[in-house]
């Protein structure tokens, strides 16, 4: 087994920490080996196999229809003693009220509680008051690029041919794993995409124009890392003859994130130091859903550059939002506590323009400040901006 060590690392932090460790993201992204890593180091770390119970909630062993009075009794039984009982718990939205069952457990029995799902019932704001702070989140991402060259290590290619596989495969582990095929690969993603719309879109909230939930879909796969409303796309939609309420196309914007297919960016004023309302960015879970849906296109790669920093960034804590200084924009602000960068990120720095670099020149501070690039010959520092090659940046630990 191939240990995700940040993740790892993250749950021995929280190990007896009396609080419910959520680990939620989008389907097939490891959740489920990362909770197999964590039963590995419980037993290294000398916990008897006994009390470590294990119980995946989407197993046929588990009828339709259980309920959380059914889950806890099914675990309360296995702890036959007064020890400590580690329960690791997959998959735990496909019981409805699990909030309950874990609260019980949380509250009336020696344990230490961990749990997985890929859906909104695992996000924060529809987490029903049974577990209001008693719980971490912990959000699961599909590979870094230093993931993927760790279940690359035995394979003899550069980090750049490495590289341009992970621009175009993505970093779902199932496709790391294996050495398929472009075709292969986008098939394999194209299966996990459908699984998650189906389980957890179209039945959940009983889509029924399942054509036009796809044209919106499409739209905004079409135009990640660029500015839009729902407006737009509601307007884009009549242009083509569709007719759908700007409040649906809300709807499906918000289940698409709560699904963990796409993920919200807001812009930040850095004038006024404030979060906008408007013109918001979304980006994709991973870049290979872009391609499996719409084909890989090398003219399309700019946008999914700036995707593969903002879940970089995303993975090492910061929160991240577009900056908007006065009529300049910022691709990316990222704050974590009292830290904060600036990044830029484009395919080639522009010749003949320092349109990039004089962006962040106009920042009147001396926070760190980057311009990410594909261009092997860009590197160096111009007047305190450090221009980087996206290799580089995605493996330093600078920031």
């Amino acid at each position: 087994m191939i240990i995700r060590s940040h993740y790892l690392n993250t749950l021995r932090n929280y190990r007896d920490v009396p609080l419910v460790k959520i680990l939620a993201g989008i389907r097939r992204c490891g959740k489920s080996t990362i909770l197999a890593m964590l039963q590995e180091d419980l037993l290294q770390s000398g916990i008897a196999a006994d009390h470590i119970i294990s119980m995946r909630y989407t197993s046929e062993d588990f009828d339709d229809g259980m309920t959380d009075k059914e889950m806890y009794r099914g675990i309360k039984d296995q702890m036959t003693d007064d020890g400590r009982y580690y329960l690791l718990l997959d998959e735990v939205q496909e019981i409805d009220g699990w909030e309950k069952a874990v609260n019980s457990l949380l509250e009336n029995a020696n344990t230490d509680i961990y749990v997985t799902g890929s859906n909104s019932k695992l996000m924060s704001s529809e987490i029903s008051t049974y577990l209001t702070g008693r719980y971490i989140s912990i959000p699961v991402y599909t590979l870094s690029f230093s993931e993927y060259l760790e279940f690359k290590k035995s394979d003899p290619r550069s980090t750049k041919e490495l590289l341009n596989e992970y621009l175009r495969f993505g970093g779902f582990p199932i496709v790391a794993l294996n050495n398929f095929d472009e075709r292969s690969a986008y098939q394999i993603v194209e299966g996990i995409y459908n699984s998650v719309i189906t389980n957890d879109i179209t039945r959940r909230h009983a889509i029924t124009n399942f054509d036009l939930f796809n044209r919106v879909v499409k739209y905004i796969v079409e135009n990640v890392g660029k500015t839009f409303s729902a407006n737009a796309i509601a307007k884009f939609l009549k242009s083509e003859g569709r007719s759908l309420s700007v409040e649906a196309v809300y709807n499906y914007l918000a289940w698409l994130e709560k699904a963990f297919v796409v993920y919200r960016c807001q812009r930040y004023d850095l004038q006024g130091k404030s979060v906008l309302k408007t013109q918001e960015k979304f980006y994709l879970a991973d870049t290979s859903l872009k391609y499996c849906i719409l084909g890989f296109d090398p003219k399309s790669i700019a946008a999914m550059l700036e995707n593969i920093v903002y879940f970089e960034l995303l993975r090492r804590g910061y929160a991240v939002y577009i900056g908007k200084n006065e009529t300049k924009e910022i691709d990316f602000v990222a704050v974590r506590r009292d830290e904060r960068i600036y990044v830029q990120v484009c395919r080639r720095l522009p010749e003949g323009s320092d349109r990039e670099i004089a962006n962040l020149l106009e920042i009147k501070d001396h926070y760190p400040k980057y311009v990410v690039t594909l261009d092997e010959w860009a590197a160096g520092n111009i007047n305190g901006v450090k221009i980087v090659h996206l290799a580089d940046f995605l493996l330093s630990s600078e920031y």
